[in-house]
């Protein structure tokens, strides 16, 4: 289970990079990232994310698949930042 130190580093960077009009507070955990039922992310916002989940935290995302599931919600992204980083 990820931090919650680690999830909230993940919703200011997003916050941050995406330039979210939503603050970090109103980002819940488990909210999806893509599609019109959650932040309504787009490809374009995937890449942002992709490049700054590797400047900040180190990981990369090798692909789309990988991308697909690792940046579905805040949760997924801080699970996929923790077992990267102990690899």
């Amino acid at each position: 289970m990820a931090s919650p130190e680690l999830k909230e580093s993940i919703k200011e960077m997003m916050v941050e990079c995406l330039m979210l009009r939503k603050p970090k507070e109103e980002i819940g955990d488990d909210t999806p990232l893509f599609g019109p039922e959650g932040l309504g992310l787009d490809s374009i916002d995937a890449l942002e994310l992709v490049v700054s989940l590797e400047k900040r935290f180190g990981v990369s995302v090798p692909n789309s698949d990988v991308a697909r599931k690792a940046l579905a919600t805040v949760n997924t992204i801080a699970e996929y930042v923790e077992e990267r980083r102990k690899e």
